[in-house]
């Protein structure tokens, strides 16, 4: 069924406390209405189950940068508005609270650096906990409260802190000086390596909550980040109940790293006086994100099979701390966790994972395995349990995040808050419907089609036929900051999205069909899945459209360029693959390219060339527009350029935008918009009348 945004909201103020939004009259969402929306993340329930926690980040386009504050709410009276904890210009995140559910740490920029602070939340004065010479990145506070972890940014072969001080403001003053390295990563997504590691630290504290002696390491000697670099955050540590003890994800960086991954849980004292041990030392695979059951005798973590894969199917691992025993979770599930946590009663785990297009709320229980969906629409993003409920945040194709508290016994959902009512009541998102067709050898498969802004079903619209990246991922119905199809509906597109082979959410078997066909089976789909949807929906112009890209996505621009030259009349490609071969020796982390191809490009070359878009360019006749970040290390940007020089001796029209401060990902407010604007005009060029903008 189409669905529609609830036409009552109630509207709630953030005054004080960053940038609201702009009012303006009933409008289309556009690309600066994206910029606009408060993003709210990280909802941390206290102890005693009275409030949530979380984090709002807001952004002002015009100083192109964001704010993070922490906001309150009060479980019971969620009807009165969420309070704003940490009003001003400082960046105030990581919000954990205190086990007496009255104080809370958080880490802030306020004093000039990321820093330790705590507050009290009856009063809202803030304390600073921490004056260490270096940014604090996470943070997590004891269930005993009487120890902090963090993580810091040292030189493994420092002493101290401010050793790495020192070294860090001396390069900062050689900004020229030459880098050398014996060994990969050279660089990672967007960051030049510099010889620094991520490392856990443990803080103990006194009775008033004050830092008492200096940082223990518990990572020291083990030559790795932990959290892992560059998005690992402190879902990858967590104190035993007790707060004895301590369970990290590290990869040991040695000379394999690049192409590895061999994550590891190790455990070790919370006070640094053992060595950590590895717990996972026989699977070569991924093993992270280790919890703790709130009785203690469970230890948690997600696990892989296959080395290598960064797309295998994540299952839990469940370790009895009394009696040494292991046993696998829900091990015929045929389904990837993503996030987890443990119940009140420790006697089940909650856990989000892709299923068929949507990103739901699952039970599973620890006695038998079995799993029960508790949410079974829309996108479960974060989780945070206490007693029988869990609060969590919940978006949609058509409506960004917001807090919602579920009933685990019931799955009665109520909506906690409206962060965006105001903005969404001016701008409403476009409806938006799933369906399937068959796929590659009859196999079904699924979409999602978004309506354009102002939808009249007697006319016909141009289609934005978006590929997404991964490639095994999915377009479930979930919000993106980024690629978002409510922009695209805004200017008047009518948009496709389909979960070609290789998509994830149906199936370990589905998800692993794209491995070593990655220009067979999806390009299949996306032609069934685009013909199914102008048949089924007689409102969509099958000759006017246009294909877009990024990543694995661009890549299949590039492909689609070779193998499908005459189904569009544009192309928009960002950050997509030229060259295979080329790419193996050029992008960062080698361990996609060695498993999807069967090994390195070597040892197996005739698998780099058998989806090569270069060996296609021949054929190319489509006009596109191709994007890149000078520092994207995963694609590197040699690739658009290569992209682009190609078009251009074909003289094929083409246009070449280059972000000189962006990475794989375009995350500058700015950037973010001129990047839309160059896609909006590529669009109207192609697809519009003459004379209709």
């Amino acid at each position: 069924m189409l669905r529609f945004l609830p036409s009552a909201l109630i509207v709630w103020a953030a005054l004080g406390c960053g940038w609201m939004p702009a009012l303006h009259a009933a409008a289309p969402f556009t690309a600066e209405d994206l910029l606009r929306v408060q993003r709210l993340s990280d909802p941390q329930v206290s102890p005693d189950g009275r409030y949530v926690v979380f984090s709002v980040r807001q952004i002002e386009t015009e100083a192109n940068k964001s704010r993070t504050a922490l906001w309150l709410l009060d479980l019971q009276a969620p009807q009165s508005n969420p309070k704003c904890l940490t009003p001003g210009d400082a960046t105030d995140s990581n919000g954990r609270w205190a086990p007496d559910s009255r104080t809370l740490y958080f880490l802030s920029t306020r004093s000039g650096s990321s820093q330790v602070w705590h507050l009290a939340i009856a009063t809202g004065d803030a304390v600073q906990v921490t004056r260490l010479p270096l940014d604090v990145s996470t943070l997590k506070v004891a269930p005993t409260g009487d120890r902090l972890l963090v993580s810091l940014d040292v030189f493994p072969e420092c002493r101290d802190l401010d050793c790495t001080a020192k070294r860090l403001a001396q390069a900062a003053r050689s900004p020229s000086a030459p880098r050398v390295y014996d060994r990969l990563f050279i660089r990672h997504w967007d960051t030049w390596d510099d010889g620094s590691q991520s490392h856990l630290f443990s803080l103990a504290l006194s009775a008033d909550g004050s830092v008492a002696g200096a940082p223990v390491d518990l990572t020291r000697g083990l030559d790795a980040d932990v959290p892992s670099k560059p998005r690992g955050g402190d879902e990858e540590f967590n104190f035993s109940p007790d707060g004895t003890r301590v369970a990290f994800t590290a990869r040991i960086k040695g000379k394999d790293e690049a192409w590895s991954t061999n994550f590891d849980v190790y455990e070790t004292d919370a006070d640094g006086s053992s060595e950590p041990r590895n717990l996972t030392a026989g699977n070569p695979a991924w093993d992270t994100e280790p919890a703790y059951s709130r009785d203690g005798r469970w230890l948690a973590w997600k696990s892989m099979d296959r080395p290598q894969n960064e797309a295998d199917r994540f299952h839990l691992v469940l370790a009895d701390r009394k009696r040494g025993a292991r046993t696998v979770l829900a091990g015929d599930w045929d389904h990837s966790i993503s996030a987890f946590m443990f119940s009140s009663d420790s006697r089940s785990i909650y856990a989000t994972a892709d299923h068929l297009g949507q990103h739901p709320l699952w039970r599973i229980a620890l006695s038998s395995g079995k799993q029960t969906i508790i949410q079974p629409e829309g996108q479960v993003t974060d989780l945070s349990v206490v007693a029988h409920t869990s609060k969590k945040r919940l978006a949609a194709l058509d409506a960004p995040v917001d807090l919602y508290r579920v009933s685990a016994k019931s799955g009665h959902t109520e909506r906690l808050t409206h962060f965006n009512a105001e903005l969404l009541g001016t701008a409403p998102p476009s409806r938006f419907e799933q369906f399937s067709f068959p796929g590659w050898h009859g196999e079904k498969v699924s979409g999602y089609v978004v309506q354009p802004f102002d939808f009249d079903p007697r006319r016909k619209y141009p289609i934005a036929f978006i590929v997404h990246g991964g490639p095994q991922m999915s377009y479930a119905n979930g919000w993106s900051y980024r690629w978002n199809p409510q922009v695209y509906a805004s200017w008047g597109y009518a948009v496709v999205l389909i979960d070609f082979h290789g998509s994830t959410g149906y199936g370990q078997a589905f998800t692993d069909s794209i491995t070593g066909d990655w220009g067979g089976k999806p390009l299949d789909d996306l032609r069934l899945g685009l013909a199914a949807a102008i048949a089924r929906y007689p409102w969509l112009d099958g000759d006017r459209a246009c294909a877009i890209g990024a990543s694995y996505g661009g890549y299949m621009m590039n492909w689609i360029e070779g193998n499908w030259p005459d189904r569009f009349r544009c192309i928009v490609n960002y950050a997509g693959v030229f060259d295979v071969r080329g790419m193996y020796y050029d992008t960062d982390e080698m361990w996609l390219d060695e498993f999807e191809q069967g090994g390195p490009q070597f040892a197996n070359p005739t698998s780099y060339e058998k989806h090569n878009p270069i060996l296609h360019v021949t054929k190319w006749r489509t006009p596109m527009l191709v994007g890149h970040g000078l520092p994207d290390f995963n694609v590197p940007y040699s690739q658009g350029v290569s992209t682009f020089t190609a078009l251009q001796r074909l003289s094929i029209e083409s246009r070449l935008v280059i972000f000189p401060n962006e990475g794989h990902f375009i995350l500058a407010p700015q950037d973010s918009l001129a990047w839309h604007r160059e896609v909006h005009a590529w669009l109207d060029k192609w697809l519009q009348p003459a004379g209709a903008h």
